[in-house]
């Protein structure tokens, strides 16, 4: 199982909101094609066939619980899944 599955399988549980890297789902959302801009210490992420924006921060170098649970919830709102 590669680190990018492994990481999408914890952010699906959802028993660990509050034990995500920053970066980690930043990365995971650029695996899944999302585009990155970043204003200040906002990251914004959009995608084409996806009408929400993903608007996350840091905390320290962890990513903010609610915001892991928005990105959860257009995860499994559009069934994006490991291998696109």
């Amino acid at each position: 199982m590669s680190k990018t599955d492994k990481l999408l399988l914890k952010l699906l549980s959802g028993i660990s909101d509050t034990n995500i890297q920053f970066s980690e789902l930043c990365s995971l959302l650029r695996h899944f094609g999302f585009e990155e801009r970043v204003k200040g210490s906002h990251h914004i992420f959009t995608r084409a066939d996806i009408e929400e924006i993903l608007n996350i921060q840091a905390k320290e170098a962890k990513a903010k619980p609610y915001q892991v649970k928005q990105v959860r919830d257009i995860f499994v709102k559009y069934e994006i899944q490991g291998n696109e």
